[in-house]
């Protein structure tokens, strides 16, 4: 259980006070609706039917299965270090990799301070390692810290701890149908948030020879900040693709026939800075990436953004703008 204070912090009270609308600069093919919620720019996704893609039995093709998703709002940006911190300032909250005392690190970028005989590749995946003392405020062990990363999303976060934030933040995780639908942007068919092609300096993924060898193309060695690359589709929102998985709601249900896994898992979407563009190495990254891990678990390329439901009280907080208008 998150310790609540009696009565409300002045950090509690900045963050979750009224504030003026927000204007997210779209593209030129459509409107975007914006509200703010303690301070924090959302775009209001509308109701819409998402089909996917589900294998029910090995060896059958897929069936299209439709899911109404009701009008809802999602954080323009993932949730970042400067907004965990202001949490952890009013709650005095403890992460499950604080707790555990460890978590997992990208071997390339474990400090060198960190160094302890603790600290172990993973056997099968020696890319990572098991490091003593790696929490979100020292995300690649002791030594490394986010004194110049305030606005990188927040990481080395479990599924528990994403929703302890949203919690308070008066919202919670989006489901993973919200979440796909929010990444598609509106475009059905679309192998990526803004259209059916590859596109560079669109998404922080690795390129190059992995783990060995990041080329940079992309301009970032590890996550990138929230804002980096700009608004990713038509309901301006960053950083869906890429740069770091999102925890959602829902537990995780393979879609492709294979058998679930033995112990409760919950979904993670988007693909991260480790990831390819074709899936030679990792997960392939586009609108249906998805995997699972435990509730428990963290590691330096995982984060999360909030979601929350669109009523008349946010309505009140709610514009739309046109191009016409920015």
């Amino acid at each position: 259980m998150i310790p609540m204070p009696s009565v409300m912090s002045p950090q509690r009270q900045l963050l979750m006070s009224a504030t003026a609308l927000m204007m997210v600069v779209v593209c030129a093919s459509g409107t975007v609706t914006t509200i703010s919620i303690g301070g924090k720019a959302m775009s209001v996704i509308p109701e819409a039917t998402l089909v996917r893609s589900v294998v029910t039995q090995q060896g059958k093709p897929p069936r299209k299965l439709p899911v109404q998703v009701p009008s809802f709002a999602i954080d323009t940006q993932p949730t970042t270090n400067a907004e965990f911190r202001a949490f952890v300032r009013d709650t005095k909250y403890r992460t499950e990799a604080e707790k555990f005392g460890w978590s997992f690190v990208l071997a390339p970028f474990v400090e060198k301070g960190a160094d302890h005989p603790d600290n172990k590749p993973i056997p099968g995946a020696e890319h990572w390692m098991a490091v003593r003392r790696a929490f979100w405020r020292q995300p690649f062990g002791k030594g490394s810290g986010i004194t110049t990363r305030s606005e990188y999303p927040v990481v080395q976060v479990s599924y528990n701890d994403a929703k302890a934030f949203c919690a308070w933040a008066g919202k919670r995780l989006p489901t993973e149908a919200e979440w796909e639908l929010a990444v598609r942007g509106g475009l059905e068919d679309a192998t990526y948030s803004w259209g059916a092609r590859y596109q560079k300096n669109r998404m922080n993924i690795w390129q190059g020879d992995f783990p060995k060898t990041n080329t940079l193309q992309d301009g970032y060695h590890g996550a990138a900040p929230v804002d980096a690359f700009g608004p990713q589709n038509d309901y301006g929102l960053y950083n869906m693709l890429g740069n770091t998985w999102e925890w959602v709601a829902d537990e995780y249900v393979p879609l492709d026939g294979s058998p679930p896994p033995q112990e409760p898992q919950f979904t993670l979407r988007g693909g991260s800075y480790l990831d390819s563009i074709d899936g030679k190495y990792n997960h392939k990254v586009d609108v249906t990436t998805r995997m699972g891990n435990t509730p428990d678990s963290a590691s330096d390329n995982i984060g999360f953004r909030c979601a929350a439901v669109v009523d008349s009280d946010s309505e009140k907080r709610t514009k739309s703008h046109t191009n016409d208008e920015l």
